[in-house]
């Protein structure tokens, strides 16, 4: 049987990590994203995005003293990408901002998701955490 092929048909698809609610946390969640994506083939700058929003937002308005957030990344066969940031905050529902509310220097974030996500959405979790995801379509991953 060819090694190679072997190999590849193994390849791990799904990638989960605890990191901390912090600046840097944020900031290493899109830098292994990056190294991740690279290492399954399929760059993406969407997918580097939407994890830098998701993953500042669970450090802003999600943290918790004490406990970390975390990544997951899985690739599906269809080559679609799904992303989930968990942290620890359920009581804090994430909303769209207001468009009234143009000149606002904050909040913006989730509108980042949307224009790059082709999905995305929020899942309640027991112990009081919330998960963010959003899926990128396979046709978005060059981006």
């Amino acid at each position: 049987m060819n090694q190679e092929i072997t190999q590849a048909t193994l390849a791990p698809s799904h990638f989960t990590l605890l990191l901390s609610a912090t600046r840097r946390g944020a900031r290493l969640a899109r830098l292994l994203t990056e190294r991740q994506l690279a290492e399954w083939g399929v760059p993406s700058a969407s997918a580097e995005h939407v994890v830098a929003e998701l993953a500042t937002n669970a450090v802003l308005h999600g943290r918790v003293p004490g406990r970390d957030f975390r990544l997951a990344l899985g690739l599906h066969d269809d080559g679609t990408l799904r992303i989930e940031v968990t942290d620890a905050r359920g009581d804090r529902s994430p909303h769209l901002p207001d468009p009234a509310a143009a000149d606002a220097e904050s909040g913006r974030g989730l509108l980042i998701v949307a224009a790059y996500a082709d999905r995305w959405g929020v899942d309640w979790a027991p112990a009081n955490c919330k998960t963010m995801w959003a899926e990128v379509a396979p046709d978005r991953t060059d981006q």
